[in-house]
């Protein structure tokens, strides 16, 4: 049924009868090979999407952040999300990821189709400062436990602006809109570890064979790194299976195996 003159005052009203003429228009896909710049992501043509096949999100953001802001001031709340979220956006750009946003305490991150290599040492990298630096500064600066937990997975994905383009001198009545499984299921993949913890869908694992990736160094007897999980009565996912790192970057092989890794792109 549609909203009324005499349930909502007319400059209202329009904006909801002009996007339901917009969606009866249908859309236009256009396909790309690789995630595009951010200005070139449309938003002008309202019925234009991009497709971007095979894209890895990996998605990361701190456990234990509600509590720790709940029970300091706002001076360690800000330092807690400056040091986790500015140093994600950070490691991420220096793994060249292609497109980065930050959603709270939450940061991430898109990979093309030819990184999942550069996407995984991403994710390591993030989880050992996680392990290593961050959460022992909450512990000794605030007294506060807290983690990070990462999600990866890979699909295909579309995109577009949806918002205003200008209003007045403001751009931000707009964002980018990534339609599709990965982005979605890397949260979920995220929200299912402990501190930590990294969690990876079978899909993206698969992309990934090599043994550096796969197996421990020397230090712990070249054991499988990763352990499988079952989802296959989880309803919110689309695969059966994901698989768990406990692991960071060793301390003697970390940068080794890191660097190793980024040449297999």
């Amino acid at each position: 049924m549609p909203i009324t003159p005499d349930q909502l005052p007319e400059r209202f009203r329009s904006v909801i009868t002009d996007q339901e003429v917009l969606f009866d228009k249908g859309r236009v896909i256009e396909v790309r090979k690789a995630i595009p710049n951010t200005p070139d992501i449309p938003i002008e043509d309202q019925r234009k999407w991009l497709k971007i096949p095979h894209v890895t999100c990996v998605f990361t953001d701190i456990l234990g952040s509600t509590k720790v802001a709940a029970h300091r001031d706002d001076k360690d709340t800000a330092g807690m999300y400056q040091l986790f979220t500015g140093t994600a956006v950070r490691l991420f750009d220096r793994f060249d990821a292609p497109y980065i946003e930050v959603q709270g305490d939450a940061v991430f991150a898109l990979f093309n189709e030819a990184q999942p290599y550069r996407a995984v040492a991403a994710a390591i990298t993030i989880k050992t400062f996680a392990q290593e630096v961050f959460g022992p500064r909450m512990k000794k600066d605030f007294d506060a436990d807290v983690a990070c937990h990462i999600g990866i997975d890979r699909h295909d994905v579309l995109v577009r602006k949806i918002g205003l383009k200008r209003v007045d001198e403001r751009t931000d009545r707009q964002n980018e809109v990534w339609a599709g499984e990965p982005v979605n299921m890397a949260s979920k993949l995220a929200s299912l570890t402990k501190a930590e913890e990294l969690l990876a869908s079978d899909r993206f694992i698969k992309t990934v064979p090599n043994r550096h990736v796969k197996e421990s160094c020397s230090c712990s007897g070249s054991v499988n790194l990763w352990e499988e999980t079952d989802l296959s009565n989880d309803e919110r996912f689309t695969f059966k299976k994901a698989y768990r790192l406990r692991s960071k970057w060793c301390g003697t092989h970390g940068r080794e195996y890191c660097e190793k890794i980024l040449t297999l792109d």
